[in-house]
């Protein structure tokens, strides 16, 4: 059964940064594609990020575009979320997803394992 289990939320100033992770188990990490998604209070869960199972190609939303930066560690079975220049509308639970191809998507239909997610709250 595929584990995945994020760190690292919390609170922070705007304009400040943090950096999520998120361990995986349960099935061999480097064949999938990995994504972040976040769900603010009384908003749908809205694409994040996202990463071939290489690390090779990213993608991103456009509200964090140039700000955040997915990465991964595949000997590490690891996926970052490195969050800069905050801003208090990126308050949200962050969940990390595993894909089902090796490729990545911002569907939620192309993840088929969910993280329980971690609070990251930002302070104007």
């Amino acid at each position: 059964q595929v584990q995945l289990i994020e760190s690292g939320g919390g609170l922070v100033q705007a304009g400040g940064s943090l950096r999520l992770s998120c361990e995986a188990s349960g099935r061999t990490f480097s064949n999938y594609g990995m994504g972040w998604f976040r769900q603010a209070p009384g908003k749908e869960r809205e694409f994040v990020a996202g990463i071939s199972w290489s690390g090779s190609n990213t993608y991103y939303g456009d509200s964090v575009k140039g700000r955040f930066t997915i990465s991964r560690d595949n000997a590490k079975n690891t996926l970052y979320l490195q969050m800069n220049s905050l801003k208090p509308e990126d308050t949200a639970v962050y969940y990390c997803a595993a894909g089902k191809t090796p490729t990545a998507t911002r569907l939620q239909s192309g993840y088929d394992y969910w993280g329980q997610g971690t609070q990251v709250t930002v302070s104007s």
